[in-house]
């Protein structure tokens, strides 16, 4: 499993945005409303950085202080898979609670989601699954930072993106500024 500092290096427009100390995210709070734990390194990310969005395109969902169980049921009511998956459009794919189902934790400007496949009592053993705004699915045997790293390190190609996806130079927002337009 790669770590934060691992990431960093791919994405060093991101070091700008690391939260002096921690974010305090009571994990036992978020993972008793969401009914699972998190894996490692998404913990990790979320303690370390706000919400990111890169190269105004991918924007990574991370629990805020105080809004776990907010950020817990937006992940357990994830109405937009609930409908694929009610329209069969979800390629057996199944969204969580169920056994094996997905759980997101980012998406794009262009409709594209990005979730974890809970195949595993294992958190950190979780894969990346793709569903790109083609309507196409796609999984990687990757945690969500090794995802990140390897997309923007240039290691993992992503089928179906825009063809700019990842930018040469990924500029990254605190969520704030994109609020903010500033």
């Amino acid at each position: 499993m790669l770590t934060i500092e691992e990431l960093e290096a791919a994405l060093p427009a991101m070091t700008r945005w690391r939260v002096p100390g921690r974010h305090s995210v009571d994990w036992a709070l978020l993972e008793a409303a969401l009914g699972t734990a998190l894996p490692s390194d998404f913990r990790a990310l979320a303690e370390a950085y706000p919400v990111l969005v890169i190269d105004d395109f991918l924007m990574v969902s991370s629990p805020a202080p105080g809004a776990e169980a907010s950020w817990a049921s937006a992940s357990r009511e994830d109405e937009i898979l609930q409908d694929l998956y009610e329209m069969g459009d979800t390629e057996g794919y199944v969204p969580f609670p169920q056994p094996g189902g997905l759980i997101g934790w980012a998406d794009s400007n262009s409709g594209d989601s990005f979730y974890w496949r809970t195949s595993s009592p294992d958190p950190d053993a979780w894969p990346v699954v793709v569903r790109t705004d083609n309507a196409e699915w796609y999984e990687f045997p990757v945690g969500a930072v090794e995802f990140l790293a390897g997309v923007y390190g240039g290691t993992i190609d992503v089928p179906g993106m825009p063809g700019n996806f990842p930018g040469d130079f990924p500029e990254v927002l605190g969520l704030s500024d994109r609020i903010d337009g500033t």
